[in-house]
C-alpha cells in the first residue's frame, strides 16, 4: 500500500493513535517502525507542529495532534464512503465499525451478528463494546447504539427499542441488611451507582402519581450496568439498572426487584446513530435495517 500521499500520512497517524505505539502500528500496516517514524516526522515538519509526544513507555497526542486525528478520521471515512458509493453499486461490503455499550452489546447485538454475517458475508463487522461515547462525525465508528434522548445534530438515527429501570438486590444482601419497603429506606443501604457524566445523581420514584427523586449513597460506582449487576449478585449493595441487563437474574432469583410500587416507569429510548445521506455506504444501511427488523419487538414490547 502506498503511504506517500497525505491520505497515507493520515492513515498512519490514525493507526499510531489507535494502537498506542509505533511498532504496533507498523505491524498492522506492514511497515517497519523506522518507516512509520519517518512519515510521522515528515507530517509534523510539513505542518510545523508536534502531533505526538513519545516516551519509552507511551505515546500521547498534543492538542494539535488531537485536532489532526479528528480531521484525519473524518477525511479517511469520507474517502472510504466515496469509494464505496462508486464501487459497491449497492452491494454491502467492506468494514463496518459498530459501537455499543458493554452490557447492551453483549446481550443484544452480539447474538445477532451470526445471522447478519450469514446474510451479508462480504461485510466485515468491527464491533467495539465500550461505555465510552464514540465520535461518529470524527470517524471513530460507522454506527453507534445510544441510550437516552439524543441531542440535536447532523447525524441520523433510527429507534431500535427502549428499556426501563429496576431497583435490585440479592437475597443474601436483603437477608443481611434488610429489605427497603419505601424509597426513604434506601438512606440506610449501600446503593451502587453509575459514575458516568450523564447518570443522574439521584434515583427517581413515583408516589401518588407524583415523581420525586431521592439522593442515594454508596461505596462503589461503576460505568458498566453489567458490572453493577454482578456486584449486586455478590451482595455488595442495591443497584438501579436497565431491565435488559438483569432479565435472567430476576428470572433465576439471583436478584430480587425492589420498590416496584414506586417505580416511575421511566423509559429510555435506544437508537442506532449514523451519518446518513445519499453517500451512506450500503453496509451501514443494511445493518441499521437489520437491527430495526430484528429488534422491532423491543419497540413494541419494552424491556
Amino acid at each position: 500500500m502506498d503511504f506517500s500521499g497525505r491520505s497515507g500520512e493520515m492513515e498512519i497517524f490514525a493507526r499510531v493513535a489507535q494502537e498506542g505505539s509505533l511498532s504496533a502500528a507498523a505491524r498492522a500496516l506492514g511497515l517497519t517502525p523506522s518507516a512509520v517514524s519517518r512519515i510521522l516526522a515528515r507530517t509534523e515538519q510539513r505542518l510545523g507542529t508536534r502531533l505526538l509526544l513519545r516516551t519509552t513507555r507511551a505515546i500521547t497526542l498534543t492538542p494539535e495532534g488531537e485536532a489532526y486525528l479528528r480531521g484525519a478520521r473524518r477525511v479517511l471515512a469520507d474517502m472510504l464512503e466515496l469509494e464505496d458509493a462508486i464501487t459497491d453499486q449497492g452491494v454491502p461490503r467492506g468494514r463496518l465499525r459498530v459501537s455499543a455499550a458493554l452490557g447492551h452489546g453483549r446481550l443484544t447485538v452480539v447474538p445477532l451478528l451470526a445471522a447478519f454475517s450469514a446474510r451479508y458475508p462480504q461485510v466485515l463487522v468491527d464491533l467495539t463494546l465500550s461505555d465510552e461515547v464514540a465520535d461518529i462525525l470524527g470517524g471513530q465508528t460507522d454506527v453507534a447504539l445510544r441510550f437516552g434522548h439524543l441531542p440535536d445534530s447532523s447525524l441520523s438515527a433510527r429507534a431500535i427499542g427502549e428499556t426501563g429501570q429496576v431497583v435490585v438486590a440479592s437475597p443474601e444482601y436483603l437477608q443481611r441488611c434488610g429489605t427497603p419497603l419505601v424509597p426513604e429506606d434506601l438512606a440506610r443501604h449501600n446503593c451502587l451507582r453509575f459514575n458516568f457524566r450523564r447518570a443522574a445523581p439521584d434515583w427517581p420514584f413515583r408516589r401518588n402519581g407524583e415523581v420525586f427523586s431521592l439522593k442515594v449513597t454508596g461505596n462503589i460506582e461503576c460505568s458498566s450496568g453489567e458490572a453493577l449487576a454482578q456486584l449486586a449478585r455478590l451482595g455488595a449493595g442495591i443497584a438501579r439498572i436497565g431491565t435488559f441487563t438483569v432479565v435472567d437474574d430476576l428470572a433465576s432469583g439471583q436478584l430480587v426487584p425492589l420498590l416496584e410500587a414506586y417505580n416511575p416507569d421511566d423509559r429510555e429510548p435506544i437508537h442506532a446513530v449514523f451519518v446518513g445521506g445519499s453517500a451512506m455506504p450500503a453496509r451501514v444501511r443494511v445493518f441499521v435495517d437489520f437491527l430495526v427488523e430484528q429488534l422491532s419487538c423491543s419497540v413494541r414490547r419494552p424491556l
